[in-house]
């Protein structure tokens, strides 16, 4: 191993979402990874809280995506996309298929879920035009959202710091209210009380019109703003207001997709099948940059219907879509998902995880828990600033061995589909541990 020493922080790299005077004068630095641990420059284990950041439910270090990856780049390193293609993309796309609901059957790949949210929005202007609909402009999205960071995503983020910094000048977006309401504190799973939030959207609709909407874009459950579930049939109503007003409904699952949820897809679980899912993270277990789009039969046909011979029907993509090592990484991936049956082992693990993390609720620092599936949300008591708490708090857990996301003053839990019970214990004893000492 490196020596520790060479490891700090230089003067070149530029931390993302991070205070860098903060970081350069505490740094926290990985070095190896493997299962569901960390490994620190001087060898202290970390275990992994949040499955990476979302993104690697299958643990880390996994040698049958590594050496998928090392056989594409010697065999095909990189072919592009435009006009041309690979077996490993057509492969890619008919196995995530297989694990969409039916009807959405189309797959654009793209590089992150920030791609994938501005590219969803990009597909809805362009059916909309090509149905002669071009007032079709307007989107909808919800208060404490989060779609990445691109300027579409920025603009439908519902999170005040990500608008303030660079929400001005954007595309058009107006927001619903956000469903994490007081009724339904510390409740596992969906809550009795708020479904008529979703009538917000007939508002909107009343205000400017459905003429002039070309989607509507959610998290089934809002991951990155601390773990938000919905209430029981909010979802279910947004689906039939999108119905009645002919609106696309796009879900946002790069944090729900793939088995977060007990089932491939969000959509699934709640059983609610939307126009477009976007999806990340988990889609290589975070061996390779990648993200996609999945789209409805029949919005594809229309754009080809649409579109004069020999012309492109959709203008849009990237350098690296469908790279073929990320197509290999996905493969592999999928493979592991299928033969592990990971997904269904992710919702019989739920149960224990949930029921450990709301063992919690007496402790007094925490103000609310929030949870579904192999996700989950605790609220922290802040401390003067907002987000001061949270920030306080997974310093802390790092220093404790537990690594997890903070957003604010919420904590978001999202462990690996292969964590054991021994592991979710030791998980929410450094929590419980930690949290009492703030």
């Amino acid at each position: 191993m490196d020596n520790p020493s060479t490891l700090l922080p230089s003067d070149n790299f530029w931390v993302p979402f991070t205070s860098n005077r903060d970081f350069n004068e505490d740094p926290r630095i990985f070095v190896s990874a493997e299962g569901v641990y960390f490994k620190t420059p001087e060898g202290k284990s970390i275990l992994d809280g949040c499955s990476g950041l979302y993104t690697t439910p299958a643990g880390h270090g996994r040698r049958e995506i590594a050496n998928a990856v090392y056989k594409q780049l010697v065999e095909l390193d990189f072919s592009s996309s435009f006009q041309r293609s690979h077996p490993k993309a057509f492969e890619a796309s008919t196995k995530i298929a297989k694990l969409l609901p039916q009807g959405l059957d189309k797959i654009f790949f793209v590089n992150s879920g920030s791609e994938a949210v501005d590219t969803a929005m990009k597909l809805c202007l362009a059916y909309h035009r090509a149905q002669g609909q071009s007032s079709r402009s307007l989107f909808v999205s919800r208060e404490r959202a989060y779609h990445g960071v691109g300027f579409g995503g920025v603009a439908l983020s519902g999170m005040v710091n990500n608008r303030r910094a660079f929400g001005l000048n954007l595309p058009a977006a107006v927001h619903m209210r956000h469903t994490h309401i007081a009724e339904n504190r510390f409740t596992i799973g969906e809550g009795e009380h708020g479904a008529d939030l979703a009538d917000d959207l007939l508002r909107l609709i009343q205000n400017y019109g459905a003429e002039n909407v070309a989607g509507v874009i959610v998290e089934p459950i809002a991951g990155s703003t601390g773990t938000l579930v919905p209430p029981k049939g909010y979802l279910k109503r947004l689906r039939k207001i999108c119905d009645e007003h002919n609106l696309l409904l796009i879900f946002d699952e790069v944090i729900t997709g793939f088995g977060r949820t007990g089932k491939a897809f969000a959509a699934q679980s709640f059983d609610v099948t939307p126009d477009m899912i976007l999806m990340a993270k988990a889609i290589t277990n975070g061996a390779q940059p990648m993200a996609a789009v999945a789209v409805k039969q029949t919005i594809f046909d229309i754009m080809m219907e649409t579109t004069p011979d020999n012309s492109i029907e959709f203008f849009h993509g990237y350098t690296w879509s469908a790279h073929p090592a990320a197509c290999a990484a996905c493969i592999a991936t999928l493979d592991i998902y299928e033969n592990e049956r990971l997904f269904e082992r992710a919702a019989q693990t739920s149960a224990y995880f949930l029921e450990s993390l709301f063992s919690l609720k007496g402790n007094p620092n925490i103000t609310d828990i929030r949870g579904y599936g192999m996700m989950g949300g605790i609220d922290v008591l802040p401390m003067g600033n907002p987000g001061k708490a949270g920030h306080k708090l997974q310093k802390k857990l790092f220093d404790n061995g537990l690594h997890l996301k903070t957003t604010g003053d919420a904590a978001v839990i999202a462990p690996a589909f292969v964590m054991e019970k021994t592991q979710i214990d030791q998980m929410i004893e450094t929590l419980d541990r930690t949290l009492r000492a703030m």
